[in-house]
């Protein structure tokens, strides 16, 4: 019996953990093809036009909203400069060789995240459903993003700039145009009053849904439309738009740094932004935070980077794209930091405190803050046009790369069955845009602010911390360095340095442990400014986390079941116990068991 149950976990090792293994099960050609390196290269997958293409394409996901609010809200929380020397050493360590791991396994398997990780490792297949799940989830409510952007560019077409004032049917009497020091804390800013009571009109809590915003609503059903024309064509339209929409912020990045260096106040923001408070490095949670800025805003664990590396041609230097994406996207982060501090330099000079006790807290930062500050610079509907027009394009570029992953994965596991009943990929294109849209349709009622903030909360904080962990097991611990460095030297001909492999080996592996245990120790429920959710909305957010995080053991289940493991291993442990419970069983050992040796050994 023990025999027996050794047997069976070395099957069980052999078959669920190794690369192709389900292949190698019904097929045993194919591992020697696999073995000699003859990887399907597939010559009717459509490819890039041009490799600038893909390149561009991985700086639009890469460079996002988070660039413009999380960065410099994380950086002005950590106490400015100090922040800089995690995020820089963890963009070393961390955050490049993990996406030269994910575009290496992308290119290399011509698939999406769910098939190659089935493929590099059958056991934990799941991952990549876990990816695409939860690239699908943000999608969902990642455009409500766009659509606020939308709502201020059209609202900038006005002057004055209607969060200007407080002059406005929806000003309460506790409106203020300038906070000062002696301001009452009860008070909030026409900017404050914009966002909550006109653009949002929003309820006193998620137990309130309130009516639907159909301004709101239009404009969400305005960037749907927006995203589909932009990549219903796949890679083949997807890699034009790329050109104007990833490069045009930039454009609009140094005209407003321009612009903000010059108002009064500027450079303290700047100094505060550029020189470290060396104390603050002291404290695990700005090491951690740099850490899981790296890897929210790269978008490790999303799938949606390897799913377009697919896409690439066999032999590309891979190498070359990861230095682009990651060093553009953390330059990125760094211009809007001087920006955005520029700006809170600015804000603190009008109202006569420090920049370091600036009202600033996460999105708030672009909708609220932000906006305040036009309000007061010279042709401020102009500047405020440029900035949420500049936001309009990273947002879209970051929703391409995850509907992308939806519309490769979909087409990777059921090309076939689709294309018989939809005859085109541009209307599989239109369903997947379409229902996005109708499940975001709650963020666009009154009560949207609080769904989308529990969703946010659950979905990036908790399930993406978890999703990385296990992606890097998968690839790095069970498929493995070597057979990943084996497979780079197929395409390119030469392997990964010394640094990339020990990167992989212990460096990033140790880190995202020690981001996912933190993440766990310090989780706190979900809460929009002083409001607290309610139990049962937090359940509803355990839920959200749960369909993504629930295929990880449902694909390793699957992968059991279909191997015939499970079945061998409920066989063996039900003949265990028939044996154990059966009368005189100690009698009835064979004399050559291990059992039975230490009952002799006892008894001499």
């Amino acid at each position: 019996m023990l025999n027996y149950l050794s047997g069976t976990a070395g099957k069980l090792w052999e078959i669920c953990v190794l690369p192709y293994s389900s292949s190698f099960a019904l097929n045993p050609t194919l591992e020697m093809e696999l073995d000699q390196g003859k990887m399907d290269q597939e010559p009717g997958r459509p490819t890039w036009n041009r490799q600038i293409e893909f390149t561009l394409a991985g700086i639009g996901c890469a460079v996002g909203l988070g660039n413009m609010w999380r960065f410099p809200y994380l950086c002005y929380r950590s106490g400015g400069g100090a922040f800089l020397v995690p995020y820089l050493l963890m963009l070393l360590v961390m955050g490049i060789p993990l996406l030269y791991m994910e575009l290496i396994l992308g290119q290399y398997m011509r698939r999406g995240p769910v098939h190659a990780l089935a493929k590099a490792c059958p056991l934990l297949k799941g991952v990549g459903l876990a990816t695409v799940a939860i690239s699908f989830i943000m999608c969902t409510y990642y455009n409500i993003i766009i659509t606020w952007g939308l709502y201020y560019l059209f609202s900038s077409f006005q002057s004055p700039l209607p969060w200007q004032s407080c002059n406005n049917t929806w000003n309460t009497p506790n409106c203020t145009d300038h906070i000062t020091p002696n301001t009452s804390s009860h008070s909030s800013t026409a900017s404050q009053q914009f966002f909550n009571y006109r653009m949002l009109e929003r309820t006193g809590g998620v137990e309130e849904s309130g009516v639907l915003r159909w301004e709101l609503f239009l404009l969400l059903l305005l960037a749907w439309i927006l995203l589909y024309f932009c990549i219903f064509k796949g890679v083949k339209s997807t890699g034009k738009v790329v050109y104007f929409t990833a490069l045009f912020p930039y454009v609009i990045l140094l005209a407003l740094l321009i612009n903000n260096v010059q108002l009064p106040g500027a450079m303290e923001g700047i100094r505060f932004f550029i020189v470290p408070n060396w104390e603050k490095l002291l404290e695990l949670e700005v090491w951690v935070n740099a850490a899981a800025q790296i890897f929210n805003s790269i978008g490790i664990g999303f799938g949606s980077l390897m799913a377009m590396s697919s896409y690439n041609n066999f032999n590309n230097n891979i190498l070359k794209d990861t230095l682009a994406i990651s060093i553009t996207n953390s330059l990125t982060s760094i211009l809007a930091g001087f920006v955005i501090f520029s700006a809170f330099g600015y804000m603190s000079y009008l109202q006569n405190i420090p920049v370091s006790e600036l009202a600033v807290d996460g999105p708030g930062l672009v909708f609220v803050v932000y906006p305040q500050a036009f309000a007061t610079m010279p042709v401020a509907p102009l500047w405020a046009f440029l900035f949420f027009f500049m936001l309009l394009c990273l947002g879209l570029d970051s929703q391409f790369a995850m509907v992308e992953v939806m519309v490769t994965s979909l087409m990777d596991g059921f090309g076939g069955p689709l294309m018989k009943f939809l005859r085109h990929k541009e209307m599989l294109v239109l369903a997947v845009c379409s229902t996005a849209f109708l499940l975001g349709i709650p963020h666009v009622m009154q009560v949207g602010i609080y769904v989308f903030q529990l969703m946010d909360h659950y979905t990036a904080i908790v399930s993406l911390m978890f999703l990385a962990f296990f992606e890097v097991l998968a690839i790095c611990g069970l498929y493995g360095v070597r057979r990943l460095s084996a497979n780079l030297k197929e395409m390119t001909g030469s392997r990964p340095n010394i640094f990339f492999r020990v990167c992989w080996m212990f460096v990033a592996p140790l880190l995202i442990t020690i981001i996912l245990v933190f993440t766990i120790i310090q989780f706190k429920p979900a809460r929009y400014e002083d409001y607290v959710y309610p139990p049962w909305a937090q359940g509803i957010g355990w839920v959200i986390a749960m369909a993504s995080i629930i295929w990880i053991p449902l694909g390793a289940l699957h992968t059991l079941w279909v191997l015939n493991i499970l079945l061998c291993f409920v066989n063996a442990l039900s003949k265990m116990l028939l044996i154990v419970i059966s009368a005189f069983a100690l009698l009835n050992l064979d004399e050559n068991s291990p059992m039975h040796s230490i009952s002799r050994q006892r008894s001499d």
